[in-house]
């Protein structure tokens, strides 16, 4: 059993694929290249947490239609969109505890705090995959693990802890095969809030 984690995948979200530039010419294309992209890596016994964002102002069937044909046990994390859309998670956060490392679980990285080797989030899309948020005489690594930042594919822990420490090594990220740029990337959360 492995973990593996993602986020945004904004199943029947037409415009996402302009917001996020993302290389689809239809809702259709999207959500059956995110089907079997996920199917591709988790296998049944899998967990998956899904940090928010999972689809757009959908029904109750088309989000159990999506939900069926999805490997793993999914642990949905509720994110901006997710009142609209059918998917009733009472999760805000969550906190886990791995390889001796306290993790925390979140939609929207600004809603985190300080104490944690590293916070998961969603939201950012493609504006980054690694950052250090600055609060006030605080700071905190957070890792963006959705779709549009790691080639349309949920990852494993290993692989975010792995990205992570070459990141701090050298701050230099890679966006994955959907924006092939790299960038270094320390922001403030003041100037986060503005590039929204």
């Amino acid at each position: 059993m492995q973990w593996f984690f993602t986020a945004d995948t904004h199943f029947y979200h037409e415009n996402i694929i302009k917001y996020s530039n993302r290389p689809f010419g239809s809702i259709y294309h999207m959500n059956e290249t995110l089907i079997k992209n996920w199917n591709s890596r988790v296998k049944p016994e899998d967990i998956v947490f899904h940090l928010g964002d999972f689809a757009f102002k959908s029904s109750k069937s088309d989000i159990k239609s999506i939900l069926d044909r999805l490997n793993g046990q999914i642990i949905l994390i509720k994110g901006n969109h997710d009142s609209n859309n059918n998917i009733k998670s009472i999760i805000q956060d969550l906190r886990i505890f791995y390889g001796g490392k306290d993790i925390l679980l979140t939609h929207r990285a600004e809603e985190a705090s300080p104490g944690y080797y590293l916070v998961l989030c969603g939201h950012a899309h493609n504006l980054w995959k690694f950052y250090t948020v600055k609060f006030y005489e605080f700071k905190y690594d957070c890792c963006n693990v959705g779709v549009d930042v790691w080639s349309g594919m949920p990852i494993t822990i290993q692989e975010i802890f792995k990205e992570y420490e070459e990141w701090k090594r050298t701050g230099i990220q890679d966006l994955g095969n959907w924006h092939l740029s790299k960038k270094k990337t320390v922001i403030s959360k003041e100037e986060y809030y503005n590039n929204k």
